[in-house]
């Protein structure tokens, strides 16, 4: 489980294939604070470190997460948001996140806006995700909060030391975003689903 607060951009230092699944090793200040078999959410994904050398750790995305979240999008030297899974006692600063990213989106619009950003995303809403107005969402797993709602598209306010601090600085018109809709919001939609039945 992991709120959303992101702890340090990791740097990709290696992509190596093998068969259907990709090894990632990533540079970061958070590596000689890791174990063998922690989990770390990368870009909202939850992934498990499988090997520490250095200042550098390895994880393994498998076939289903290539397919459904934007890891399989990441470049050699690229940027990717990182956070430990967080501790019971902690504080929640976020939201509850569970590192299981729901669909991508895509950003279709970023304005700058007196000191902050607005971001605009769209997904895909045959897969029956929601959001609601002051809701939480996880973009590339970064907890925020739901500006504008509609159907299949929603926007966020970013404020400066967020977009420094983590992948907002580079996303722009067009690119691929992971999104985890609230836990809550989607235990009821399915109960209201089954309701319905």
């Amino acid at each position: 489980m992991f709120t959303g607060i992101i702890e340090d951009l990791g740097l990709v230092k290696q992509i190596e294939q093998e068969q259907d699944n990709i090894h990632l090793t990533i540079e970061s200040k958070l590596t000689t604070e890791l174990k063998i078999d922690q989990s770390v959410s990368h870009n909202g994904v939850c992934l498990t470190v499988v090997d520490i050398i250095g200042n550098t750790y390895t994880v393994t995305a498998i076939k289903e997460t290539l397919l459904k979240t934007n890891l399989g999008l990441l470049k050699k030297e690229g940027l990717v948001n990182l956070e430990r899974a967080m501790k019971l006692g902690d504080r929640l600063d976020g939201h509850l996140v569970q590192g299981h990213v729901d669909q991508t989106g895509v950003c279709t619009n970023k304005d700058y806006a007196n000191g902050s950003w607005y971001f605009s995303f769209e997904y895909d809403k045959t897969l029956k995700n929601i959001t609601i107005e002051k809701g939480s969402i996880t973009v590339n797993g970064v907890s925020l909060t739901v500006v504008n709602s509609g159907i299949s598209a929603f926007q966020v306010a970013i404020i400066p030391y967020t977009y420094e601090h983590t992948t907002f600085k580079t996303i722009e018109k067009g690119t691929v975003v992971n999104l985890e809709f609230d836990l809550i919001g989607k235990y009821l939609q399915k109960m209201a689903a089954i309701r319905d039945l």
